[in-house]
């Protein structure tokens, strides 16, 4: 049997963001409070993602949105990280901005450990990336049309990146214009 090189990148793309999944379902969590979810979206659903990007790039012009959806389209796949950014009631903390969890809740903040986990989580998957020479590139323009297409179906999900991957001779997601 033989199988063409085309054929074989677009499998090690397709299996190494399941493991990028994992690595961000085990990067550390502040408390250990997972408020995590991660997909991978190829085919139609990535096309779906690229053209949203180039709405919001019109409706408000933001050209690098346009520019972001490129290289989505240029991805054989996008791993995509979503979070509920859930206080999770660190004593002393206020790294959101308020005294504590409580005052966050009563004026609809933000979690800043949350965030971060959502970071720390996108920065573990880009690594597994990378180790298995995938190209990539963490996006938050990538995420927040996934949030507008509601693809996470979860309407917790506030926050979201994508990780474009891409198995090419040279990266398309470096020397963008």
């Amino acid at each position: 049997m033989i199988t063409k090189g085309k054929d074989m990148e677009q499998k090690a793309v397709e299996e190494v963001a399941a493991l990028m999944c994992a690595a961000a379902r085990t990067a550390p969590k502040g408390k250990g409070v997972d408020n995590l979810l991660t997909m991978v979206v190829t085919g139609r659903d990535k096309d779906k993602i690229a053209k949203e990007m180039r709405r919001v790039a019109e409706e408000n012009s933001a050209a690098f949105f346009a520019r972001d959806a490129g290289c989505v389209d240029s991805s054989q796949a996008v791993v995509l990280l979503g979070q509920r950014p859930v206080p999770i009631y660190l004593p002393v903390c206020g790294y959101c901005g308020f005294k504590d969890c409580a005052e966050n809740i009563k004026h609809k903040g933000v979690c800043a450990i949350s965030t971060g986990d959502l970071g720390i989580a996108a920065c573990s998957a880009a690594a597994v990336a990378g180790l298995h020479h995938i190209d990539n590139r963490i996006m938050f323009s990538v995420g927040r049309a996934a949030l507008n297409l509601k693809l996470f179906k979860d309407s917790d999900i506030k926050e979201a990146y994508g990780i474009p991957l891409s198995v090419t001779g040279k990266s398309p997601f470096f020397d963008r214009k």
